[in-house]
């Protein structure tokens, strides 16, 4: 292991992206490694990530799933891998260059300077960042956010930020086995879990830009599950049962 720093992208049918997400991750300044979880992809996202690993090596990691089992659980697989390796810095992001690899750099070095235990790249803390999506997602992202932000108390206005960095001493302490959130509840989840463990969790503003190729996993489904797991999060977390 050349790096310290890990970031895990979980794919699904990202065949358009995943090549060039590789190529501009290797090339930022902070030496990185990827690790990325394919969930099947009938793409054949994963047989571009395998070129990828003849170009870079050791660098960059594939884990291929056998179907579509879910944002949350990858990411948790992703976090097992990353401890079990050995790496300091974790960063979660996705595949569709909605997050700009380049932020990438602003928020580990916010996690290496010691500033922050969990750096969140954040939509919502200078304003409204967000380019390209329709109206109704955008109040729909940002009631959702007000509405867990109410109900768990979290210190953070972007508590669905799917694109952050963490210290690895944070994944040791939160029991990430046991987080079964696996939409944007899973990003709440993991949120509410290092604030109350104690750590510091900061926002860095980012821009956020809606998928150029490929389609959104948003779904019903993802909404429902965002809306009672929050609760679910306050009265585990009343009782003493997180």
């Amino acid at each position: 292991m050349a790096s310290d720093t890990l970031i895990i992208v979980p794919t699904y049918n990202e065949a358009h992206n995943i090549t060039r997400l590789i190529e501009r991750v290797m090339n930022l300044e902070n030496q990185v490694d990827i690790l990325v979880i394919d969930d099947g992809s009938p793409d054949g996202t994963a047989d571009f990530v395998r070129k990828a690993q003849k170009e870079y090596s050791s660098r960059v990691a594939l884990i291929e799933r056998s179907g579509k089992l879910g944002l949350g659980t990858a990411y948790v697989k992703g976090f097992e891998y990353a401890l079990d390796k050995g790496y300091d810095y974790v960063c979660e992001m996705d595949a569709d260059f909605s997050h700009d690899p380049d932020d990438a750099e602003r928020l580990i070095n916010e996690v290496k300077s010691g500033k922050a235990d969990v750096a969140v790249g954040s939509r919502y803390a200078n304003g409204i960042s967000i380019i390209n999506w329709p109206l109704s997602r955008l109040i729909l992202s940002y009631c959702a956010n007000i509405y867990a932000r109410t109900i768990t108390g979290l210190p953070i206005f972007d508590t669905t930020a799917g694109f952050k960095c963490i210290h690895r001493k944070v994944l040791e302490s939160i029991s990430i086995e046991r987080i079964k959130s696996n939409g944007y509840a899973f990003q709440i989840e993991l949120h509410f879990r290092a604030w109350k463990a104690g750590f510091k969790l900061k926002e860095v503003s980012i821009v956020f830009r809606e998928r150029e190729e490929g389609v959104s996993k948003m779904s019903k489904a993802i909404v429902r599950e965002a809306i009672w797991r929050v609760w679910a999060l306050k009265f585990r977390s009343i009782f003493g049962a997180l």
